[in-house]
């Protein structure tokens, strides 16, 4: 019996337009953190309201890599009073090759988010305590169905304006 075993540049040229995904480094690209109200914060009893956004943004380095940064904002607020803010924008070298446009598409609007994301949260709960607050647990983030609804508004949009 004889075992057949193939070379890795073999094996490359076997199957060119088969979906490969890799992570090249995942990194800090921006951190902003601002307390309004300096000492006054800490002073007074108050009733935060917590308001987060999301935004994602997507750079075509050069063929087959792409970074992607994954931008959370944190605004704390007790009434009119912003008792804190922060800002985190955690970014990422990912590469994509042998993807049809929408499979690239939902990969770098979903599953690279979701790999950035707890590094985000990571860092806004260490920006938080070294700025003596309580920590915040940020709850986990269903990117595949924030994406699936944004296809479905566009789609929509796209028949209404196909409409009129």
């Amino acid at each position: 019996m004889t075992e057949e075993t193939t070379t890795a540049p073999e094996a490359a040229t076997e199957a060119p337009n088969e979906p490969k995904f890799t992570v090249q480094r995942i990194y800090l690209k921006d951190l902003s953190y601002e307390t309004p109200q300096g000492a006054e914060g800490f002073q007074k009893q108050w009733q935060p309201k917590v308001n987060q956004d999301l935004n994602t943004s997507t750079s075509k380095i050069e063929e087959g890599l792409f970074e992607v940064a994954l931008r959370v904002t944190i605004t704390v607020t007790d009434g009119d009073d912003t008792i804190y803010l922060v800002e985190v924008e955690q970014a990422g070298l990912f590469t994509a090759t042998g993807f049809s446009d929408q499979q690239l598409a939902q990969v770098l609007n979903t599953t690279c988010p979701s790999m950035l994301f707890p590094y985000a949260r990571e860092v806004i709960d260490n920006v938080l305590v070294k700025g003596c607050f309580p920590p915040l647990m940020i709850p986990p983030i269903n990117f595949d169905a924030l994406f699936a609804s944004a296809v479905q508004r566009a789609q929509a949009n796209a028949a209404k304006e196909s409409e009129t």
